[in-house]
């Protein structure tokens, strides 16, 4: 059964001497606010390492398949659900109760569609379009940040010509000494009961992707990556209490450093004083 209560929720996670999220307009540095100088980092970065959790703790499990990923053409597995539900292929959608089993089919078996959505309306067997129940924004580094470009030195040639140069050659690698990260992000139960069918056990699912998103994903190019804190608002109703901009103003984040390096270096001020209807779940 899909879930009843609405939700929101707010993320904090760091980054040290790492890249968290490469622009490639900008030679892969760290995404920077041009005008203001605050980091940011893309939703579809952090739904990748949401994607990339579920897929490891699940894989293989009926129900918990990743539709984004590069493994196969999106347009097979499609069709894939064309042949599983026994439907006629290769008809471009021409039925639209065809379409509509084979959406609901793609909504059963991938977590990832079941959870953000999907655009599935190409190919010969399209799957129409879902739209997701949970939806995270940017996140927002919580002040500006300092872009370093380190030096580096390579002894492995790629090429016989350049093996002839010398032992070693330089390149470059961009980093954040410290940032701090603030993403938040909506669940609708509305659109789960409609649409999707996200359920509770997805919901936990969801919540613990969150918290371990970075500890299976290090990497030397990233640093050093960690969740902080998981604030979940929890709705009494299905439509919800009251807005989501008066629950995001409960958390608030401030530093009085010029230059901070840690995460002491920041106050996390909580007011825990909820609007009627509405609970504070402090995940992390």
């Amino acid at each position: 059964m899909a879930i009843a209560n609405r939700y929101e929720f707010i993320m904090l996670f760091d980054v040290e001497n790492g890249n968290p999220n490469g622009d490639p307009d900008a030679g892969n540095t760290p995404r920077i606010d041009a005008e203001s100088g605050f980091g940011y980092i893309t939703d579809v970065c952090l739904k990748r390492k949401i994607r990339n959790y579920v897929e490891l703790v699940k894989e293989g499990e009926a129900g918990f398949n990743i539709l984004i990923k590069p493994d196969r053409a999106l347009n097979t597995k499609f069709t894939e659900a064309y042949e599983a539900q026994e439907l006629p292929t290769k008809k471009k959608g021409a039925n639209a109760d065809d379409v509509r089993k084979a959406r609901d089919y793609m909504c059963r078996n991938y977590y990832d569609v079941r959870t953000f959505g999907a655009v599935m309306s190409t190919g010969d067997d399209p799957c129409g379009i879902v739209r997701g129940p949970v939806q995270i924004n940017f996140a927002k580094s919580q002040s500006p940040i300092s872009i370093q470009d380190v030096t580096i030195t390579r002894q492995a040639r790629t090429t016989t010509d350049r093996q002839t140069t010398g032992e070693t050659e330089m390149g470059r690698k961009s980093i954040i000494p410290y940032a701090l990260y603030r993403a938040e992000g909506y669940v609708s139960a509305a659109l789960a009961q409609k649409l999707t069918g996200f359920d509770d056990e997805d919901l936990e699912l969801l919540w613990n992707a969150m918290i371990n998103m970075f500890e299976n994903d290090h990497s030397a190019a990233r640093g050093k990556m960690s969740m902080r804190h998981l604030f979940v608002f929890k709705h009494d109703t299905l439509l919800g209490n009251c807005p989501s901009s008066v629950l995001f103003d409960k958390v608030t984040v401030t530093t009085e450093s010029m230059t901070p390096r840690a995460f002491s270096d920041y106050q996390i001020r909580v007011d825990e004083t909820m609007p009627e209807g509405v609970t504070l779940l402090k995940k992390l």
